[in-house]
């Protein structure tokens, strides 16, 4: 016999996944069944009869799905009756449709091979709602269907855009004001800003922002320098601007700043502390800070004592920004430039 006459009484028999067999594989399954595998030949007794025809539709991953069926004996002698010529599965596109539409020019027909009980379907587009129809093309035009499957969904190719940290808004304008969250004590103002300044490794040299960094300086002192670090003659432009050809006038800004989360999670009822300050923990044991990022060297030290003092954790968390370049200024003190 050769492996499609296999196949076929295989599938009579009611051999489980026989499409994904060997030749070796299925002969031995089907002599499992049926101790001789001539009388088989002859009889392709069904194994046995099933009541009703079923379709399964089980999404694999965004691009394939898996389907399965069983086809009872009587709805298949009145489709060859019929005049059935081709087994096929047709996948349709429900998403927000209800009873039992779907959208129109969206009806996918794959034929199957008429001895098959499963088979891959690709997947048209993903994160949308399939069912999958199981029926017989008719020689000369017409359908016959057998079967419908549930309604699934197709999970997204791509990660959820939907965000459910909700960060607090803030304006670069203005120093960044302490974040709150819900379950943490509103009495416990200025916590963020003095965890920042715990964190801040402390020296005696003055860093600026940007073109500072190049220069150490006195603040008391000034040294003819403005707040960006640069003088009346930095542009390398005498005071008027003006060059060989007609100047022109416009005022520009930019601002950008960042600003850095530490957040975990411990026992509900250990004690937490952040470079020595007690930080509330939720209901839950979790915490979440967010703190001013500056320019410099900010070292966090967290530590979490049981409630009892017998037991202790401690990670220490270490980061660095710089600036090398600053050429910002806000709206407010945005100038008109020759340029």
């Amino acid at each position: 016999m050769t492996l499609r006459q296999l196949r076929q009484v295989a599938s009579e028999l009611g051999v489980t996944l026989y499409s994904r067999k060997t030749k070796e594989e299925l002969v031995n399954a089907i002599g499992e069944r049926q101790a001789d595998l001539s009388s088989v030949e002859q009889e392709h007794a069904p194994a046995r009869q099933l009541d009703e025809t079923r379709v399964v539709f089980l999404p694999r991953d965004p691009q394939w799905a898996y389907v399965f069926w069983e086809i009872c004996e009587q709805d298949r002698q009145q489709a060859f009756k019929a005049g059935a010529s081709q087994l096929c599965l047709r996948v349709a596109d429900v998403t927000g449709v209800s009873n039992g539409g779907s959208h129109p020019h969206t009806l996918q027909e794959v034929p199957v091979d008429s001895h098959a009980t499963e088979w891959y379907l690709p997947v048209p587009l993903s994160d949308r709602d399939y069912r999958v129809e199981l029926g017989y093309r008719i020689s000369g035009g017409g359908w016959i269907s057998l079967a419908f499957s549930s309604v699934a969904r197709v999970p997204a190719l791509h990660p959820s855009e939907q965000v459910l940290d909700q960060f607090v808004p803030f304006s670069l304008d203005a120093p960044p004001s302490p974040v709150t969250p819900k379950t943490v004590p509103s009495s416990d103002n200025g916590l963020h800003e003095r965890l920042y300044q715990t964190a801040t490794v402390s020296s005696t040299r003055r860093l600026g922002r940007g073109s500072e960094t190049f220069h150490e300086f006195d603040s008391s002192s000034g040294e003819g320098l403005n707040a960006s670090g640069a003088g009346l003659w930095a542009s390398g432009r005498n005071e008027s601007g003006a060059g060989g050809v007609a100047p022109r006038q416009r005022s520009f800004w930019l601002v950008a700043d960042a600003e850095l989360i530490v957040y975990g999670a411990t026992d509900p009822s250990a004690k937490l502390s952040i470079g020595g300050e007690d930080v509330p923990l939720s209901s839950d044991g979790t915490f979440r800070i967010q703190v001013p990022f500056r320019d410099g060297q900010q070292v966090y030290a967290i530590e979490a004592v049981a409630a009892d003092g017998e037991q202790k954790r401690n990670i220490t968390l270490d980061f660095e920004r710089t600036t090398p370049e600053d050429n910002s200024n806000p709206s407010d003190q945005a100038v008109a430039e020759w340029f």
